[in-house]
């Protein structure tokens, strides 16, 4: 498996001394990837409970995020050979035309090393500050990657959907990769695994339950991307399985469970999550992402970097 980590860019982390040497270092420790994601805002009384804390509360990192694209131009100038990708922007609140033009410049900056890891959010609170609709965005969403791989492939971009409207324009630039930057998706549910198969290259998954939870998704997210090799001629062998994860490392887990089955996944020591690591790759799971953000070992790039490199031993 490729390895990655997510940078520090969220919280009191985030600052200018700790994006460069969280950069830097994964580049000399060869790790394939560095991470940003994106929220708009941390409401005081949401509307919407955050979906993976027990009470529905909001991490404190949601209040103060650097920009994802522009810290990852930034990495760019400090790194060169590493990939810099998106886990996650909501596409929705970004003006398409704008948010591929952006990418577009990231993945000329860096000399094709863009990836654009994408979603469709679950904010009602941030729906509505980007005056979208929380109705019909699937078909939005769906409208949305089809115009991205036209501003990003065709010399004249012309656009015209339920959604989405573009007159025959010129827009550039384009992206050095080709045909363009690679696009995977976040999704939970199976209509959504339906989308990421039809228009996006990889799918960014989570494990929300067991790995005997999430080996079911990959398979299934698997058996649809070979369907749709079968009906459209699309390469089911070029479709990526991408995990992000926050390894919670317990120096002495003995105290947190008794019995193994207790122990929630990519928690414990090292070899304990190591022993899962193994488990996910044997799933066909070809990149994980491993993101410090909201974990004590996040409070430390030397701690990040260090615990990365201890867990990447179990990918390889």
């Amino acid at each position: 498996m490729k390895v990655g980590m997510v940078l520090p860019s969220a919280g009191q982390q985030a600052t200018r001394e700790n994006l460069v040497q969280a950069a830097k270092q994964a580049e000399e420790e060869r790790f394939d990837s560095l991470w940003v994601w994106e929220r708009l805002i941390s409401p005081l009384k949401p509307q919407t409970p955050y979906p993976l804390t027990p009470d529905g509360s909001y991490p404190i990192e949601f209040q103060s995020l650097l920009e994802p694209l522009e810290a990852l131009t930034f990495v760019a100038a400090n790194t060169n050979k590493i990939s810099l990708g998106t886990s996650i922007i909501d596409m929705l609140f970004h003006n398409p035309v704008v948010l591929a033009r952006r990418f577009a410049t990231l993945d000329i900056l860096s000399e094709g090393r863009a990836i654009a890891g994408l979603g469709i959010g679950w904010s009602k609170d941030e729906y509505q500050i980007s005056n979208i609709s929380m109705e019909n965005r699937g078909k939005r969403a769906d409208e949305y990657i089809q115009l991205l791989k036209k501003i990003w492939t065709d010399d004249v971009v012309e656009f015209k959907g339920e959604f989405y409207n573009i007159p025959a324009s010129k827009i550039g630039p384009k992206p050095l990769q080709v045909p363009h930057l690679p696009i995977y998706m976040g999704a939970f549910s199976p209509k959504a695994f339906g989308r990421v198969v039809k228009y996006a290259d990889g799918w960014i998954g989570m494990i929300a339950g067991t790995l005997d939870d999430f080996e079911n998704a990959v398979n299934m997210i698997r058996d649809m991307a070979i369907k749709e090799k079968e009906s459209n001629g699309k390469n089911a062998n070029g479709f990526k399985m991408i995990l992000l994860t926050y390894p919670e490392v317990i120096e002495d887990s003995s105290s947190s469970h008794n019995k193994e089955h207790e122990r929630p996944p990519i928690t414990g020591t090292i070899d304990e999550i190591g022993s899962d690591l193994r488990k996910i790759k044997g799933m066909g799971i070809e990149h994980i992402i491993f993101g410090y953000s909201f974990l004590p070992i996040g409070k430390n790039v030397d701690t990040m970097i260090d615990t990365t490199k201890q867990l990447s031993k179990f990918c390889n």
